[in-house]
C-alpha cells in the first residue's frame, strides 16, 4: 500500500472533538504531498485536529482561494502545453470535480506521508504549514505573475508529479454522507 496525502472538502473544520458533518472526498496523491494539494491549503492555512488520526496533523484552509490559485496555475502551465491532450483533461477532470465537491474549506490530511521519517509528525506538519505551503504559493504567485519563468518551466516539464492526483468522490478514507 502506498502512503498517500488526502485533501478533502467541508463547511466547518474538525475540532478536537468532533469532524465537520459533511466531508467530501477531493484527492489523493502516493508517496508526496503534491504542488496542486499545497496550493489548495495555500489561503487562510492553519493546523487542525486529523480526521484520520489522533496527533493535530491535519491543515486546514480556504476552499475559494486555495481553488482558485490552483486554476490560474493551471493556465499558467497550459499556456505553455498547448497541445497536450492529457494535461487539457487534467485539468478539465479536475476543475470539474473541484467544482463539484466545493465547500468552505480544504482539510488536507497529511499523516500517511509525515510518518514516511522518523521526524516527529507535528514538527513536520507546523514545517509544512509554515514553510513548505507558503514558499509554494509564492513560486506559484510569481509565476501567474511572469515573474518566474524557470520554476513554472520546471513544473511544466512534470506536470504529472504536481497535478495528476487521483480525484474521486470515493478515497481510501472516505466519511459517511
Amino acid at each position: 500500500m502506498a502512503n498517500r496525502s488526502y485533501l478533502y472538502s467541508a463547511d466547518s473544520i474538525p475540532t478536537e472533538t468532533e469532524n465537520p458533518r459533511r466531508i467530501r472526498c477531493i484527492s489523493e496523491h502516493n508517496w508526496d504531498i503534491p504542488l496542486a494539494h499545497k496550493l489548495m491549503a495555500g489561503r487562510g492555512t492553519t493546523i487542525v485536529p486529523s480526521m484520520i488520526w489522533n496527533p493535530p496533523i491535519g491543515i486546514a484552509a480556504d476552499y475559494a482561494g486555495g481553488a482558485a490559485l490552483l486554476r490560474d496555475l493551471l493556465g499558467a502551465v497550459g499556456k505553455g502545453l498547448e497541445d497536450d491532450a492529457e494535461f487539457a483533461a487534467c485539468v478539465a477532470r479536475t476543475t470539474a470535480h473541484l467544482e463539484k465537491q466545493q465547500a468552505r474549506y480544504f482539510v488536507l490530511e497529511t499523516g500517511e506521508i509525515v510518518s514516511m521519517t522518523d521526524d516527529d509528525p507535528a514538527a513536520s506538519v507546523r514545517r509544512l504549514a509554515s514553510e513548505d505551503i507558503p514558499e509554494a504559493v509564492a513560486e506559484a504567485e510569481e509565476a501567474i505573475a511572469g515573474r518566474n519563468d524557470a520554476w513554472l518551466a520546471s513544473v511544466r516539464a512534470d506536470w504529472q508529479r504536481h497535478f495528476a492526483s487521483f480525484y474521486s468522490e470515493a478515497l481510501y478514507f472516505s466519511f459517511p454522507a
